[in-house]
């Protein structure tokens, strides 16, 4: 059996965001936003360590910010959804499929964003409304609306994009509307079958957040979660941040989790910094005792590049890198 990952260069292209989290400790209230010739510096580096993928994330709309949508009009373009096509365009010059996430999008602007990426993803985090009620952790987050959420991950499956998407567990939400977020999700899937891995993702408290002191998911809830997942997502990737659960992640495996997500061996997951990801090295001999080997991956699952679910601009490139099943060629 083996076991998933993607080796890719982490671009996190501004800590800008309209939304205010009360777990998030990466925006910031001084935003910066990452020139053309950063990106194109940290691309090179991925070039020259093997990456395949360029994973680019940030904030929602962090145009909004004035001094993010002042920079951004000086480079001229209107938001930051343009700045990302061109740099997308950019990654696949240098040998590196995009995956981006990029917040709530319209139908326009996922058919636009397609063309240059591999896959897209966005967190439902959870179908309920009730988080974003006064006091819970996405009062001040308009798009964390789970009807926004849930319409851009259908949007996607009508434009048969591959997609991520998955759950945060951990942020004061019910075993019950965990169950409905997973149902909301598979019922998407069974619609239009364009989700290729849900993560589970356990929440970490930040220092300095409003959420710092709240506890972690135990490793109990967790299973829960994965098992349900499983269950009604039984043929889909089933991932776990390995640098989140350092201790527990080999367990994971045992309930069905089959992908480590992106493992970059040039950058830092920017998202929770204080959580180095491990080394692949490590990560294999972790594995061998388990009776699982390592398996690289490109962002694109390869059900989706045998349906051709991509475009002529990502076509060379996928050609290049995938075997005959799909994974990366070694």
């Amino acid at each position: 059996m083996h076991v998933t990952y993607s080796r890719n260069v982490f671009i996190p292209l501004t800590n800008a965001c309209r939304n205010a989290c009360a777990y998030c400790g990466f925006r910031s209230s001084k935003p910066w936003i990452m020139s053309r010739r950063e990106v194109e510096s940290l691309l090179l580096e991925g070039v020259k360590h093997g990456c395949k993928e360029a994973l680019f994330t940030f904030g929602e709309k962090p145009e909004s910010n004035p001094a993010v949508g002042r920079q951004l009009h000086q480079w001229g373009y209107s938001n930051v959804l343009e700045y990302i096509y061109d740099l997308c365009l950019l990654a696949l010059k240098h040998g590196l499929l995009p995956h981006s996430n990029p917040g709530v999008l319209t139908m326009d602007e996922l058919k636009a964003l397609k063309e240059v990426n591999a896959s897209l993803g966005l967190m439902l985090e959870n179908s309920s409304p009730r988080l974003c009620l006064k006091g819970m952790p996405h009062y001040h987050s308009p798009d964390k609306n789970p009807k926004l959420r849930l319409r851009t991950i259908r949007n996607a499956g009508k434009l048969r994009i591959p997609f991520t998407t998955g759950l945060l567990v951990g942020i004061g939400e019910r075993m019950e509307e965990i169950e409905a977020s997973l149902h909301d999700i598979a019922e998407l899937h069974s619609r239009y079958g364009h989700i290729q891995e849900i993560i589970i993702q356990n929440f970490r408290p930040k220092k300095g957040t409003p959420m710092e002191a709240c506890p972690e998911p135990s490793a109990y809830e967790m299973i829960w979660v994965i098992k349900l997942a499983k269950k009604l997502l039984p043929n889909i990737g089933l991932q776990i941040p390995p640098n989140l659960n350092p201790y527990k992640w080999g367990i994971y495996l045992l309930f069905g989790v089959n992908d480590l997500g992106g493992i970059s061996p040039v950058t830092s997951d920017y998202i929770n910094l204080p959580d180095a990801w491990p080394k692949v090295v490590e990560v294999e001999s972790r594995l061998m005792p388990l009776g699982y080997r390592l398996k690289e991956r490109l962002p694109i699952y390869p059900e989706y590049i045998a349906r051709g679910w991509f475009s002529g601009e990502l076509k060379p490139l996928i050609f290049k890198y995938a075997d005959r099943d799909g994974l990366v060629i070694t």
